[in-house]
């Protein structure tokens, strides 16, 4: 499963490695298309690929963390 997605993350996330956790703590692949981070909130768009259960893993992690996910694009 192939999707691009828009995340916005609150500002108390700044310090944390919110996409390097996705990276190495779940099955997928990440691609940053675009991205502005400031003091007070900022926001990503990615491309990801991986099975859908990791996917849904990944973003219950994101959710979690109050990160908003919008999808963009479904593809393969």
């Amino acid at each position: 499963m192939e999707m691009a997605i828009g995340l916005t993350f609150p500002g108390e996330l700044q310090d944390e490695s919110v996409i390097c956790y996705l990276c190495k703590n779940f099955d997928i692949e990440l691609n940053i298309i675009e991205a502005s981070f400031s003091m007070s909130a900022g926001w990503a768009i990615l491309k990801i690929v991986g099975n859908e259960k990791e996917i849904k893993r990944a973003f219950d992690y994101l959710v979690s963390k109050g990160i908003k996910i919008q999808k963009i694009k479904a593809g393969k």
